[in-house]
């Protein structure tokens, strides 16, 4: 098996398939391996075959580990661990840090209050702390000074933490918003509140730094788009902001930028939504004020080019400009902001042509006021619309975060038409900042069927109301009644608007006082003044100044007013009051698409200055900003909740009943695998609640610890991946080194044992062998004599022989060569016998004359002379070479000891071309010309070898021809050592036992909650059990004779007389009608407008159930909503028994008919609940993941239960649909209550009063009917039209809920 298979299988055991290799290996390893991509060949292979990493561990240490996202970075090897050390040294420097200010989260206070609020703040603004966290909303006090606390060095730090991990920041906001982007596939937005002066501007800023430096993506495209969502900053800051008393760069337009993510997070475009330009500033400012900035930029900056141009002079020159006596601001360079203006405006992608025309009409904007506000706003949009083409998405993109930059809360000496509607748009802010913490939170909590102690907070919709409302009219209808019907003279509007006014002075926030009005506001009360409100509400050009845009020749100027009113239409032009809430509604629909995120700013001071700390000012913003009830519904709430089957998708993982190799194995219902995931995961019970549809975690370090161990999953599986990959390795090697082992013990006995078999299969049985040449261990090893080796002896021969280094040497040894003497028989003489590639070496040892030995080559035998070789039939050593051409010197014959050995090296190198000769005698030629025999004779007296003497050679018997080598000697037995020692890998190796466990079936993937495509996601709800409906006895007769009518008209047709009539039907038991079901009341319940009021013991009669949890109930003549747990079902009296039906005279038996029966409804049986009460005054724990909690004691997520003093039993059940009567003697809180269905979609007709569901066949309550009629938000009474725009913000949350299951 190779690498690839062998991983990829130990993948799969491991609990991971292709995929989930692919991701856990790379984000393990991080950059410290090589990740090699293979790619299938096509994409008809198998599935098994997707793109997986095969990691290259070589290059990996035992200790890494890979960074975290929610955990943070691990480093494996530090100091004390190289060290050798299990604990690092302490660090004497830790004395010297910085202590912190007060506490980073507000929820940690020990006494809730606004002056401890305050206090906090005061302490951490002092000591340049200006961010504090209250759960997971940012509170930012301005410094009015540079902190230094947005390098790039620090933005590196808040990559990919955790809000807990790091200081609060408006960074960690930015990269809570991209990570919940990318990780739960929600659109984003970043919501920034607070006053004028407060810090908005600058915090929309940073959120987009952030976010341009985290987004990634090389691409030149995503790179330009980046650039451009940058520079939208100084160009709309120079058409859209200027100075004001209160903030030296306020936004005096408000700004919604939408950045558009590909699913890898990257910036595909952008879009910004422009709200209410301030355009009256550009001909009147108040002293010590300033127009738009790009005026004073224009004037100062501007080439001489273009002062010749467009014929500018100094800031001075107009009235402009100089009205308000300000050309200077500190801090404010218009030069620099100039050259900056234009570099934006050449990244965006504004041609030459484009910012001529821009100027052009900068030049020219200083006309008659109305013509140059025109022409101002007009252009202001035309800029935003340009900026929207070049960041248009350049591809398709999956989700988007929205940054929202808006004009903050005004309230000047002379406040007009602006200032209300600028006030009106941050009503609406607050309002959502109230339904999306403060009354979803607790409305959540009811509808989910959670224990929640309601806590009293300001709802301002009243004011929103107040403004905004058409019936009964409210602010801005009053203005558009009063330009309607005095359009002619502005005074006369404006005292017809002051007249209408009086119709507001009911409203507890409003308050008229002749010629100006106050609205009491959330952040304040505000008076307004009315003069010119009327006009300015009018929005409109005369056509005196239209007509003379249409007949300009200026092209640019005449695109600017694209659309001109029909003078014969009698539709009036929408007003700026109706803009404005048109703006509003559609800002609120945006933000209500969105995940939000909040940055609450706060103005330290009115002064502008970074050491003065205004505590009255101060207190007066927690105060309306509702710090204090958001910090206490967030420490008594839960910090997390989401439905069941988006729980399940995000953290199936980390459970083995839910998951198996990174698929979806739970074939029950979403809700039992969120219950399991969090029992799996060693959550305690007391930090999660489960709902109706949703789950609910207590403290975000559990949600964090969850987001640890879903990364961690990941690692582990990677670091599983790397150690079955190292195991691999080891078996591999371990394998690798028992091999080399073996062969070189092994490699050479291999070679010559092969040598060895064919010398066997060339004497083919017929030679007596010897008894020692067929010892197991006998190997031909060829170079006996170290020739071709560096022994001095083997030295000497080869030089004797002139062998070269290179040359092989295939046999040398000491041998015996007969020699022939002159007159005299031959006889044996030892010699050295060097058998090469290229012939036969016979060397010879004489005596110098000095008397020393001298070795010498005697004779050379080309293997090419050689014909064949021959030896006798017995045992002895003798070998005849017979060559082809016989010199003087004649055939060599020569005693060899390895005989054997020698011949089959020789007949090796000349590739068998040689004959071999065996037999009883060999043939040889003694010279030239002489043929000698010798003969061979067995002689049993001979002790060792053989002796030879006048041609015959005497030798003992041998062992058989038929004799093969001895078999090998049995090793002496020892203990086999295992191959690895690692877990993955079955301890032995291939040669250990085989267990024969069956093997765990895998699981059955199944499509995760929110990925089904055969239905749409379940919502668990108890299903209310529907009365069966009672038969009348009429229709019960008519069901059982119907079935008969058919065989009677079949008897007519077919002739056969009827039969006789049947008796008269038996008499029943009048039937009695159903009991109505009853309820008695557990808790007293003081009703509003459509709802009914309850004493403790009223009986009512049910007659509707809302899917919400308000049930519509009758007492005597009145009939109302109410929460449906305030309610316990009386059980039904119990029935008497039927009377018996009188039978029919006698005659022929009729078929039965079963009397009608009247079944009572079931009622539903109400179960306790037993939940989590909230604690407001509770001391809250400030535990981070991976430490313990307070005093030694665990981590708030990792708690065991503990036993209620009130003596409830430590097994608590899951929350009921309703509280039992014995559940404790506080009421809960009310259900929520129903909100009307946005137009179009509702299923129900609209209420007749106002924030209620339909009442079918109701009267009003004769305590409703007392009241006046209030204001809401679904308009006035609920009959009429809503206004241009207008949203009910009940209605939107609906849709955002439908969306988000």
């Amino acid at each position: 098996m190779g690498p690839m298979e062998y991983i990829k299988s130990k993948a799969l055991r491991l609990g991971l398939d292709s995929g989930g290799l692919a991701m856990a290996a790379p984000r393990m390893l991080g950059t410290r391996s090589v990740a090699r991509w293979i790619e299938p060949k096509s994409s008809h292979e198998s599935p098994e075959l997707e793109p997986i990493a095969i990691v290259d561990l070589t290059r990996i240490t035992q200790g890494a580990m890979a960074p975290s996202k929610k955990a943070g970075k691990k480093t494996a090897g530090t100091s004390a661990t190289k060290a050798g050390k299990g604990v690092a040294k302490a660090d004497w420097k830790e004395g010297f840090k910085k202590k912190q200010a007060g506490v980073s989260d507000m929820t940690l206070l020990t006494t809730i209050s606004n002056e401890s609020i305050n206090e906090n703040l005061q302490k951490r603004w002092q000591s340049g702390e200006i961010y504090t966290y209250i759960g997971g909303v940012l509170i930012s006090v301005n410094p009015f000074k540079d902190l230094g606390i947005y390098t790039d060095a620090i933005l590196n730090a808040y990559k990919g933490k955790n809000r807990l991990e790091v200081p609060p920041h408006v960074f960690s906001i930015a990269e809570s918003a991209y990570y919940n982007m990318q990780a739960y596939k929600q659109n984003q937005c970043v919501i920034i509140s607070g006053e004028s002066g407060a810090g908005k501007t600058e915090a929309a800023k940073r959120i987009m730094q952030y976010i341009a430096a985290v987004s990634g993506g090389r691409d030149s495209s995503i790179q330009q788009i980046k650039e451009m969502v940058l520079a939208t900053n100084p160009l709309l800051e120079s058409f859209g902001c200027a100075k004001t008393l209160r903030n030296n760069n306020s936004s005096r337009h408000g700004k919604y930028l939408e950045i558009m993510f590909n699913s890898h997070g990257e910036p595909m475009g952008a879009q910004i939504t422009n709200y209410l330009l301030e355009k009256s500033r550009v001909v009147g400012q108040i002293e010590n004020e300033r127009d738009f900035h790009i005026f004073y930029q224009f004037t100062k900056g501007a080439s001489d080019a273009q002062r010749e141009t467009f014929g500018l002079q100094g800031p001075e020159a107009y009235a402009i400009t100089s009205r308000s006596n300000c050309l200077e601001v500190p801090g404010i360079d218009d030069v620099k902001d100039w050259h900056d203006t234009i570099k934006a405006m050449q990244v965006i992608g504004l041609t030459a042509d484009e910012q001529n025309n821009i100027f052009r009409m900068l030049a020219a904007n200083s006309g008659r006021d109305a013509l140059a506000q025109a022409i101002y706003n007009n252009l202001f949009e035309w800029i935003v619309s340009r900026v929207n083409i070049s960041m248009k998405p350049r591809g398709a993109y999956e989700q988007l975060i929205g940054v929202l930059d808006i004009y903050g809360f005004e309230i000047f000496q002379n406040n007009s038409f602006e200032q209300l509607c600028i006030n009106y748009v941050n009503e609406k802010l607050q309002q959502i900042f109230i339904e999306l913490t403060l009354k979803t939170e607790q409305e959540e909590y009811v509808r989910e069927q959670i224990k929640w102690t309601p806590i009293k907070y300001f709802n301002n919709k009243i004011v929103c109301d107040l403004i905004e409302e058409k019936r009964p009219p409210g602010i801005f209808a009053a203005l558009n009644d009063a330009c309607a019907t005095a359009h002619a003279d502005p005074s006369a509007a404006d005292n017809s608007f002051v007249q209408r006014l009086s119709a507001l002075s009911s409203n507890p926030h409003f308050d008229s006082r002749g010629s100006q009005f106050l609205v009491k506001h959330y952040a304040g009360d505000v008076m307004y003044n009315v003069a010119g409100m009327t006009d300015k509400n009018k929005d409109s050009l005369v056509k005196d100044l239209l007509d003379l845009v249409a007949g300009t020749s200026n092209r640019f100027l005449k695109g600017l007013f694209p659309d001109r009113p029909d003078p014969n239409s009698k539709k009036r032009p929408p007003t700026a009051g109706d803009k404005i809430k048109a703006s509003a509604g559609a800002l609120v629909e945006n933000l209500m698409k969105a995940a939000p995120s909040y940055i609450r700013t706060i103005k330290p001071n009115e002064n502008r200055s970074s050491t003065e700390y205004d505590n009255k000012a101060i207190v007066h913003q927690i105060q309306y900003l509702g710090l204090q009830e958001n910090i206490r519904v967030r420490r008594a709430g839960f910090a997390y909740r989401n439905t069941f089957e988006k729980m399940v998708e995000r953290f199936y993982l980390l459970s083995p009943s839910t998951s198996y190799a990174g698929e979806y194995t739970w074939q029950g219902d979403p809700k039992s695998g969120c219950e399991q995931i969090l029992r799996d995961t060693g959550i305690a019970k007391d930090e999660w609640q489960m709902g109706v549809t949703k789950a609910f975690i207590k403290n975000p370090e559990t949600l964090f610890a969850l987001e640890t161990m879903r990364d961690r999953y990941w690692h582990n599986m990677a670091g599983r991946i790397q150690r079955a990959w190292r195991n691999y390795w080891r078996y591999k090697n371990e394998c690798a080194s028992r091999i080399q082992r073996f062969w070189k013990n092994n490699k050479e006995g291999l070679v010559y044992a092969e040598v060895r078999e064919y010398g066997h299969k060339m004497l083919a049985g017929r030679k007596e062998r010897r008894r020692f040449s067929l010892l197991s261990y006998r190997r031909f090893m060829g170079d006996y004599l170290d020739v071709g080796g560096q022994s001095p002896l083997g030295e000497q021969i080869r030089n004797a022989c002139g062998i070269a280094r290179g040359e092989s040497i295939h046999f040398s040894m000491r041998i015996q060569l007969l020699v022939s003497k002159l007159l005299r028989s031959s006889k044996p003489s030892p010699r050295f016998l060097v058998l090469t590639d290229k012939g036969v070496h016979i060397v010879i040892t004489t005596a110098a004359k000095d008397g020393s030995s001298q070795i010498m080559c005697e004779r050379k035998v080309p293997l090419v002379t050689i014909k064949s070789v021959a030896t006798s039939s017995m045992r002895d050593d003798w070998v005849a070479l017979n060559l082809s051409t016989v010199t003087e010197e004649g055939d060599p014959v020569l005693s060899c000891y390895f005989k054997t050995e020698f011949v089959a090296s020789l007949m090796q190198l000349t590739r068998g071309q040689l004959s071999l000769t065996v037999g009883p005698t060999v043939e040889y030629a003694k010279k030239k010309d002489k043929k000698q025999l010798i003969t061979f004779r067995k002689d049993e007296t001979i002790l060792h070898d053989d002796v030879y003497k006048s041609h015959v050679v005497s030798v003992p018997s041998g062992e058989p021809p038929s004799s093969v080598s001895r078999p090998a000697a049995k090793r002496k037995a020892r203990e086999a050592r295992p191959i690895t020692k690692g877990k993955l890998l079955r301890a032995g190796g291939p040669s250990g036992p085989r267990t024969t466990t069956a093997a765990k079936p895998k699981p059955k993937p199944v499509p995760l909650p929110t990925q089904s495509t055969t239905a749409p996601a379940m919502k668990y709800q108890a299903p209310t059990p529907a009365a069966p409906t009672p038969v009348s006895a009429p229709i019960a007769a008519a069901a059982v004779s119907a079935p008969k009518l058919a065989p009677v008209a079949k008897r007519q047709s077919m002739g056969i007389p009827p039969p006789p009539p049947p008796p008269p039907p038996p008499v029943l038991t009048p039937v009695e009608e159903p009991e109505i079901p009853t309820y008695k009341s557990l808790y007293a319940f003081e009703g509003q407008e459509g709802e009914m009021s309850l004493a403790l013991g009223d009986i009512v009669e049910l007659r509707e159930k809302d899917e919400n949890g308000w049930w519509m109930v009758v007492k005597g003549d009145e009939q109302g909503w109410v929460p449906s747990n305030y309610l316990e079902l009386i059980p039904p009296k119990p029935k008497p028994a039927p009377v018996a039906a009188r039978r029919a005279p006698p005659g022929p038996p009729p078929a039965p008919t079963p009397a009608a029966t009247v079944i009572a409804p079931k009622p539903k049986v109400p179960i306790a609940a037993q939940s989590i009460a909230a604690d407001s005054s509770a001391k809250p724990i400030a535990v981070f993941p991976g430490m313990g909690g307070a005093n030694g004691g665990p981590a708030p997520w990792k708690r065991a239960q503990q036993m209620s003093t009130e003596g409830d039993s430590p097994d608590n059940s899951a929350p009921s649909s309703r509280p039992s009567s014995t559940s404790g003697t506080k009421p809960p809180a009310p259900a929520p209550k129903p909100k009307p269905k946005p137009p179009g979609i509702a299923s129900k007709p609209v209420p007749s009063i106002p924030g209620r569901p339909p009442i079918p066949g109701a009267t009003k309550p004769i305590v409703a009917q007392a009241r006046p009629p209030a204001p809401s938000a679904g308009g006035g009474g609920g009959s009429g039209p809503k206004g241009p725009g207008q949203m009910d913000l009940a209605a939107a949350l609906a849709k955002r809920a439908q969306r988000l299951e």
